[in-house]
């Protein structure tokens, strides 16, 4: 049999990284300690399975490239821009101060210097999926408060490609410092920048409009893939950089394309799938032993991560002129460590200037570190009314006027809206304009920039992947509307508004004739399938051009969807509706007759015109621009082109269209 060590190797890190995740979220942890865990369990240090770490190794190296590409992709400077103020001063001062105190440690642990310093800005450096995960199970990713901690981290993002591109000279250094290495380090660095800014940027949008235009989806991938990943081995070979450099700018440059939210989509189960690898990858090089044995330098760095980066952020509060709640936010947030840590830590260990032991110890503060850290977003609203009972320190930390209240506090007897495409805006708009409160959960900043500029209350977050919806106060509305067009995701969140608020009314749109059941069974009461509802609407107008009465009509398409599109006629409801609608026009007795312009009754009242005295009939209904008038009131005006039902014995009626025959030909007697 012929070797298959590479498949073997895949299967078993994404089979245990799985069940290690689903566990990890089980807990309410995020997947990446399950990960993590993973890792651990198929480790060298570990015994069981050992997976083979150079050739996991290798494709990790693919989940920093498109981890570093997402990075490049989303990096917005008019988003930084908006929180300088904050971001700048807060995360090089952050970023400083944490790597000062991490050095001294080291230093008296007996580490070199060089090895002090790599530990010192790893731990400086936050995880963007975990602070991610963070803000938007706590329904804090779109105020003001999340957005200065997204616009910190994304300063630490650049800091951490600047630190990987210097990171060879400090390797490189012995006695006195190689400045002539770093010049040209950074020169390499500058040339591979702005070849690609001022080539790549014209050159890469180009061509991903024109294999746009060859209609395949196959070969828009292919071609990501290859920009991606060749960028970052051109950098690498070429300019002698790391591949997270070159993958960041490409990201940078590709996000200039008007296709880049096409192609962060394509680009997402690449980078998850490969990611969960590299996160594996980190956990096969922990051993637990030396972590065991070594136990108080392992609670003491992850005391410095948490509670020492929390203090120095807050430190900070108190100097710059932030809101309290941002402080406390941001510290929260950025009290862990995640994957630009173990990038630098690999780095570190690829230069020979950390070691597998040293390494060791930053992935077991980033694991205890991840774990602890939704604990610490719990810890926010009770530090903040613990503040307040002391003036003079509150306005120490809390320099503005008090703070409004988040938007999903303020609304009461909403209807919840999940997605913010086509049709979740119809709805929005809708609502809007009838008065009735809502609230937008939205997953694209783009929609919530446009919701907090029409002033709708939002929820910035995955409802499908995430705690958000439990922010939405579904117990609090009258209706939860899932209108995104991923039935999957739609599913999970119909599943989990039905654990939050088993009462609630839900609508859910599907888009395929087994999602409507599926929908249905997890507990929409309504579901929408756009593309049979045209097919009802075409019903609808058919039968209203027979003249059949609106009323009736509905109450037939109602029953049709309550069976879920079946438009065979097999449960009683629609027996009943169907023979209603039938008897509507062809009971006995029952006669419609129109009323043509020109006519002597038009502009006479029913009890002017009196033709149950004159015929013996009575009229029972008017149908009047395809609205259904039943048991119309003596004063009622007839109008041309009104469909008039009467109701008789047979002679009675027959005397009816005599009198409309004999009107239409102005002889009335």
């Amino acid at each position: 049999m012929h070797e298959i060590t590479l498949i073997i190797n895949i299967v078993v890190a994404l089979v245990v990284a799985f069940m290690g995740g689903v566990i990890a979220r089980r807990l309410g942890l995020p997947t990446i300690v399950g990960y993590l865990f993973a890792g651990i369990a198929i480790g060298p240090f570990t015994p069981g399975f050992v997976g083979d770490t150079e050739t996991i190794g290798q494709l990790a190296e693919l989940g920093v490239i498109f981890l570093m590409f997402g990075v490049g992709l989303h990096f917005s400077l008019n988003d930084l821009w908006k929180v300088r103020a904050i971001a700048v001063p807060g995360a090089l001062g952050q970023m400083t101060l944490t790597t000062l105190l991490a050095f001294f440690l080291s230093r008296a642990w007996g580490w070199e210097a060089s090895s002090g310093i790599v530990l010192g800005l790893a731990i400086s450096i936050a995880s963007t999926v975990v602070l991610l995960r963070g803000l938007m199970d706590n329904a804090l990713l779109s105020t003001s408060h999340g957005q200065a901690a997204v616009g910190w981290l994304v300063l630490e993002d650049i800091a951490t490609v600047l630190i990987l591109v210097l990171l060879p000279t400090l390797a490189a250094t012995t006695g006195a410092f190689d400045w002539q290495s770093l010049v040209l380090t950074l020169m390499k660095a500058g040339i591979f920048v702005l070849l690609l800014f001022f080539v790549g940027k014209r050159l890469i949008p180009w061509i991903l409009l024109r294999i746009a235009h060859t209609r395949s989806r196959e070969l828009f991938i292919l071609a990501i893939l290859a920009i991606t990943l060749g960028t970052a081995l051109g950098a690498a070979e070429l300019f002698g950089v790391s591949f997270a450099l070159g993958a960041f700018v490409a990201g940078v440059v590709v996000s200039e394309s008007p296709l880049s939210h096409q192609v962060g989509a394509d680009v997402f189960p690449f980078r998850e799938a490969f990611a969960v690898l590299f996160f594996v990858s980190i956990g096969m090089l922990v051993n637990p032993v030396y972590l065991f044995n070594n136990i108080g330098h392992v609670l003491a760095l992850t005391v410095l991560i948490v509670i020492g980066k929390s203090i120095i952020t807050f430190l900070l509060g108190s100097i710059f002129p932030w809101q309290a709640r941002t402080t406390l936010v941001v510290a929260a947030g950025l009290s862990q460590i995640g994957e630009f840590s173990f990038i630098l830590g690999q780095a570190g260990i690829a230069l020979g200037i950390l070691n597998r032991d040293q390494y060791s110890l930053i992935l077991a503060g980033a694991l205890l570190s991840i774990i602890i850290n939704p604990m610490m977003f719990r810890l926010i609203s009770p530090t903040e009314r613990w503040l307040q009972k002391f003036p003079a320190l509150w306005r120490l930390v809390d320099r503005h006027r008090p703070l409004t209240p988040p938007a999903e506090e303020k609304v009461e007897r909403h209807v919840a809206i999940v997605g913010f495409g086509r049709v979740g805006r119809n709805i929005s708009n809708l609502l809007g304009k009838m008065s009735i409160p809502h609230l937008v959960i939205a997953s694209d900043a783009e929609n919530i920039d446009e919701l907090n500029r029409l002033g709708i209350p939002n929820l910035y977050g995955d409802a499908s992947n995430s705690e958000v919806l439990t922010h939405a106060r579904l117990k609090h509305a009258r209706a939860l509307v899932v209108a995104g067009p991923d039935e999957a995701a739609s599913e999970l969140v119909v599943a989990a508004a039905r654990d939050l608020a088993p009462e609630l009314p839900i609508i859910a749109r599907a888009t395929t004739e087994e999602g409507i059941k599926r929908l249905a069974a997890l507990g929409a009461q309504d579901v929408i399938h756009p593309e049979l509802e045209g097919g009802l609407e075409i019903v609808r107008h058919t039968l209203l051009k027979l003249d059949y009465p609106l009323q009736e009509i509905i109450q037939y398409m109602d029953a049709v969807r309550h069976d879920h599109y079946d438009m065979h006629v097999n449960t009683e409801e629609e027996h009943r509706s169907l023979h209603d609608l039938i008897h509507a026009t062809q009971s006995i007795g029952v006669t419609w007759l129109t009323l043509l312009p020109g006519s002597r009754l038009m502009g006479q009242t029913i009890a002017e015109a009196d033709l149950r005295a004159r015929t013996g009939a009575s009229i029972v209904a008017i149908l009047r621009k395809n609205e259904v008038m039943a048991n119309p009131k003596s004063h009622t005006t007839f109008e041309a082109n009104d469909r008039i039902g009467f109701i008789g014995e047979e002679e009675q009626i027959k005397d009816v269209e005599r009198l409309f025959q004999a009107v239409r030909g102005n002889e009335i007697d």
